[in-house]
């Protein structure tokens, strides 16, 4: 039989708001047949990973992914008067990344000190969670479906590629994101933990078995449109758009555009494939379709599922470089809004670092591409 240490730090590593950061370690460990082995739990990697190493990565994504998207965020109000196509689902997208980094705070506490926010805030956070996570996917997908009509159909998309339609399409997005993510709101609540009930943890326990089944529906929508949708979407429409700008007049505008979409769809699959193959069979674990025969396999795929989540949730970081600071464009936006800041908070530096950049020069610059 398992030790009673090794059931004790699984049920501390119970995380079950939305899936993409969240596992019920408890119910793996009880649908799992222990029989025939024992598990020596003094030296247990899954413990410091979930305890310290996690807790970190958490707080460097978050603090990157909110000074990244903060700015991206900035620079697109400061000329929202002048969005392109591509801009709005920008500004929607480092909306979206924003507000998935702001429950990483309320995970590493979780995993520190256990649920300590009600009950209220436990449905709160799972929904934002979920419907974020969801709607950034789609939102990706989108960026690469308008660049394939800019790209591809130049002129037979100017009738739909209107701001009026941009807009609406990234509202209906969020409608059904949202749409989506309200079942986590009727099975998300506040428990103790089964042996330490001074540990609170938010996670799936309203309504029994039919939050169990949810959580495996969950797992298969979060595959196909958080995952499979997108990238099936950005490969196509990225490789017709390499495939249009490679037999057309070279420049190396189109060249940094070709680099570009290869670069953008194969982070996008590094950042997510590892944890939806690990997702995946954890699922048919849960199923029985796959059995764990020994603590080293079952402590394997645990800590696989936070390692790869964390890799994930990296990709927040990188969305602002990879879709907006390539840019010139934004490069200099950047730069004047650097300007106004240092200007009115340090004059002194505002002097030393900007004197040689004037506001005139800087828009002499800022013509835009129809390709990055």
């Amino acid at each position: 039989m398992v030790s009673k240490k090794m059931i004790n730090i699984t049920e501390h590593m119970v995380y079950e708001y939305p899936d993409y950061q969240s596992y019920d370690y408890e119910n793996i460990t009880e649908n799992i047949s222990h029989d025939d082995f024992t598990c020596d739990t003094e030296k247990d990697p899954l413990l410091l990973y979930h305890t310290v190493i996690q807790p970190l990565v958490y707080s460097m994504v978050f603090l990157l992914g909110l000074l990244g998207n903060g700015l991206l965020l900035m620079v697109l109000l400061q000329c929202r008067a002048r969005l392109r196509m591509t801009d709005i689902y920008l500004l929607h997208l480092a909306l979206a990344d924003l507000l998935l980094l702001f429950t990483l705070p309320f995970a590493v506490i979780q995993i520190l000190r256990g649920w300590l926010f009600g009950n209220f805030l436990c449905k709160l956070v799972g929904l934002l969670n979920r419907l974020n996570l969801v709607c950034g996917s789609l939102l990706l997908a989108g960026i690469g479906f308008d660049r394939y009509l800019a790209i591809v159909h130049v002129v037979s998309s100017l009738q739909t590629r209107r701001p009026q339609m941009v807009h609406l399409i990234c509202a209906l997005l969020w409608l059904f994101s949202f749409a989506l993510s309200m079942p986590n709101i009727v099975f998300l609540s506040v428990e103790p933990r089964r042996n330490d009930h001074t540990w609170l943890q938010c996670h799936f326990n309203n309504h029994g078995i039919h939050a169990y089944n949810w959580l495996l529906v969950s797992r298969m929508l979060t595959h196909l449109l958080c995952f499979l949708l997108p990238l099936v979407i950005m490969g196509y429409c990225y490789t017709a758009v390499v495939f249009t700008l490679y037999h057309s007049h070279q420049s190396l505008e189109k060249q940094g555009a070709i680099r570009l979409a290869m670069v953008v769809t194969l982070v996008f699959c590094l950042c997510w494939l590892p944890y939806n193959i690990t997702l995946f069979v954890d699922t048919l674990v849960r199923l029985g379709i796959l059995s764990q025969k020994s603590c080293q396999t079952r402590s394997a795929l645990a800590l696989s599922l936070m390692v790869t989540e964390s890799i994930g949730f990296i990709h927040c970081c990188l969305n602002p470089t990879l879709y907006a600071f390539v840019g010139v464009r934004f490069q200099n936006e950047l730069l004047r809004l650097l300007k106004k800041c240092f200007c009115v908070c340090w004059p002194l530096i505002c002097t030393r670092c900007f004197s040689k950049i004037s506001v005139s020069d800087m828009a002499t610059t800022t013509s835009t591409s129809q390709y990055i």
